[in-house]
């Protein structure tokens, strides 16, 4: 997997590609600090995937996003690395063709659950390819738009799954896995594996706020459909 890191930020920008590099089979192949030139070096690299900041100093990530999101065939998987995390920002990705949205600061394996997910996709789209372009099951197309007929991870149920994703949706704003488990009626490790499981899935968003000593708490929010 062949990616370009967007960022401002040269520190952030290093540590980013630092996650990337610690991922299989991944190499990063560029590093822009402006929207002009991410739009330049994915053209001239067309990396698999670019990871893109909003907060660039020449324009709004976003604007690059619509710029590298057209349609096309060849077209760079993008995914939104930002701090931004009001709700017009994330609609607009989410229309622009983002496949994911991560909120800074995160973790390393939050970085790679999207980079799997990125992946499958890519060899789902492969095989399309080599079949021919024929037609499609239902099912099969599910599974491509994210849909939700593929199997469930080992030890998760399809009817949990169900429970905690409405205890998100039904909720006005974000939640720890704590507080999730005690809506849902759940151990705390058990909606935690639910909750990670839909963050791998790009169905729920996370963010890590910081408290005063300790380990910062991941704060799990609704954003699929």
């Amino acid at each position: 997997m062949r990616v370009l890191v967007v960022d401002d930020d040269f520190m952030v920008a290093k540590v980013h590609s630092g996650y990337v590099r610690g991922i299989p089979d991944c190499e990063v192949v560029g590093v822009a600090h402006t929207g002009a030139d991410a739009i330049t070096l994915a053209a001239e690299l067309r990396p698999d995937l670019v990871l893109l900041d909003v907060y660039l100093p020449d324009m709004s990530g976003l604007d690059v996003l619509r710029r590298l999101r057209t349609g096309e065939p060849a077209d760079p998987f993008v995914l939104l690395i930002t701090a931004a995390d009001d709700a017009a920002t994330v609609a607009a990705a989410l229309h622009g063709g983002a496949t994911h949205y991560l909120v800074k600061p995160f973790e390393s394996r939050a970085l790679r659950a999207q980079v799997d997910r990125v992946r499958q996709l890519r060899g789902q789209l492969a095989g399309l390819d080599r079949a021919g372009g024929g037609e499609l099951t239902q099912n099969a197309i599910d599974r491509i738009f994210g849909g939700r007929d593929g199997p469930m991870p080992k030890g998760l149920t399809r009817p949990t799954a169900e429970l905690v994703a409405q205890v998100l949706r039904e909720h006005d704003g974000d939640l720890s896995a704590a507080e999730c488990a005690e809506l849902a009626r759940l151990s705390r490790v058990s909606a935690r594996r639910y909750l990670e499981h839909f963050v791998a899935g790009g169905t729920v968003t996370v963010r890590l706020r910081y408290g005063g000593t300790g380990r910062p708490e991941r704060r799990y929010r609704w954003a699929g459909t």
